[in-house]
């Protein structure tokens, strides 16, 4: 695939998803989670995620 000039965006329901997690699990505000670079955001969801999976075995 060839993407001369073209803008890929990120889905926004996912970008939402992401911030809706990671607000409810920190407590974080709004603006603080769009600081986040989309690799750090997704990096924080994923250790949310392992934190829920221990607490659930």
């Amino acid at each position: 695939m060839n993407l001369i000039g073209g803008v890929l965006s990120y889905p926004s329901i996912k970008l939402y998803e992401e911030v809706a997690f990671i607000a409810y699990h920190f407590h974080w505000t709004l603006e603080n989670i769009l600081t986040l670079d989309h690799s750090e955001r997704q990096r924080w969801v994923k250790e949310i995620g392992k934190i829920n999976q221990k607490h659930q075995t």
